[in-house]
């Protein structure tokens, strides 16, 4: 491991030695006790018992559903198919071509999982500071063929959760929430997990709890919670008979062990995030234009995600810039988001000419390393990184433009 010096010859973009030597990358899986992972492997390959709603998985909902404060937890075999039912719902009384409203800024499954099932997904801009789905904007989407709102906890925080349900109520439509990055965070002092019809978690390799690839729907609505079992298995009732048009969405035994076994370790990454969070933001307070996103005291957070935005006309460089800065050294941040959804191939022309908070904020956002394998000491390398390309800004950026 070698330190970064104060000058921009010391950067690896322009020829100096890497800050790292192994790569530190966004999205790590955080580590997990081995020995309570197998002993469960085992005991589904002893009985022979690895999927269809096994044991393992019915503990495992048991444990979410008593973190989210839910009476229902329905696993499934990743997110993207738990959105996909739970937006196709028939409960919505949606048909092909009804509208869910989602947020522009958000990763492209949440509206994948409306387009798959033929729904037409309406996206509605985002604060331009907190990135959340802005409900002052939602009003002016809904119509006769809308039936749901479908907020993102984005990078855990929590939406404004009163104003969107009273928006929803009013307007006789569902409410659901994409909690994919939101387990162990709450809203105010209420676990995120209970609000709305329904929320999704993931149990993606990359979330602060992973079961290798799972997610799940909880919920307090009992009805809802059968018709979703019925869904991931077929559409089989209790009785054997076909109830509903169904899928394959089991969680298997192997994911259920490994989600239980990642769920032990929440508290503990966590209390490591939430110290890795500070150590970023006592780091970074004195560089122009790199601003760490600070969830504050009100919502708990997982700090899974560290967020930064990157203003290039005080850094002296643009977010993309720093990147190939920081990926120069190892150190491979990531976008979060480059582009938004309205702007992607399969949905341009699905929403207005510019959705301004969205496209601000994707032009500026970015992810730095985090989790139990990052250490004070990488942070602050990183971070001496990040200070020492924001001190030459402009002569990096007039380089790098020479170079292309």
């Amino acid at each position: 491991m070698v330190q970064v010096k104060g000058g921009i010859d010391d950067l690896a973009l322009f020829g100096g030695a890497r800050a790292f030597e192994q790569n530190h990358r966004v999205g790590r899986p955080n580590p997990i006790v081995r020995e309570r992972f197998l002993e469960r492997l085992n005991r589904a390959l002893d009985t022979e018992w690895l999927s269809n709603m096994g044991p393992l998985s019915e503990e495992f909902e048991q444990r979410v559903a008593e973190l989210a404060g839910t009476r229902h937890c329905v696993s499934m075999c990743n997110a993207t198919v738990a959105l996909q039912m739970l937006v196709g719902d028939p409960g919505t009384g949606a048909e092909p071509g009804d509208e869910v409203i989602v947020p522009a800024l958000t990763f492209p499954a949440t509206a994948h999982a409306v387009a798959w099932r033929g729904l037409r997904p309406v996206f509605c801009d985002v604060d331009p500071v907190t990135g959340l789905i802005d409900p002052d904007r939602i009003p002016e989407l809904l119509s006769p063929r809308t039936r749901a709102i479908l907020g993102v906890h984005l990078w855990g925080q929590a939406c404004d959760v009163p104003r969107l349900e009273k928006i929803a109520a009013e307007a006789g439509v569902r409410l659901f929430f994409d909690a994919a990055p939101a387990v162990g965070c709450t809203h105010d002092d209420t676990q995120i997990g209970a609000f709305g019809d329904a929320e999704v978690f993931s149990f993606h390799a990359t979330k602060v709890v992973n079961s290798f690839e799972g997610g799940a729907v909880v919920t307090n609505d009992d009805a809802l919670a059968e018709r979703l079992r019925q869904a991931r298995n077929f559409g089989f009732t209790s009785d054997g008979t076909v109830g509903l048009v169904g899928t394959n969405g089991k969680m298997s035994e192997a994911a259920a062990a490994m989600g239980l076994t990642s769920l032990e370790s929440l508290e503990e990454t966590i209390a490591h995030n939430r110290a890795n969070h500070r150590t970023y933001l006592r780091a970074l307070a004195d560089v122009p234009g790199v601003t760490p996103y600070d969830y504050g005291l009100r919502h708990r957070n997982s700090h899974h995600y560290m967020m930064v935005t990157v203003e290039p006309e005080q850094a002296g460089l643009d977010r993309d810039l720093l990147l190939r800065v920081l990926h120069a050294e190892h150190v491979l941040a990531r976008p979060y988001f480059s582009e938004p959804l309205h702007r992607m191939k399969p949905y341009a022309g699905a929403a207005p000419a510019t959705l301004p908070g969205a496209e601000y904020l994707c032009r500026r956002l970015l992810a730095l390393p985090t989790g139990p394998a990052v250490r004070d000491e990488d942070i602050e390398i990183i971070c001496d990184v990040v200070r020492v390309a924001v001190a030459h800004g402009p002569e990096i950026t007039r380089r790098h433009a020479a170079r292309a």
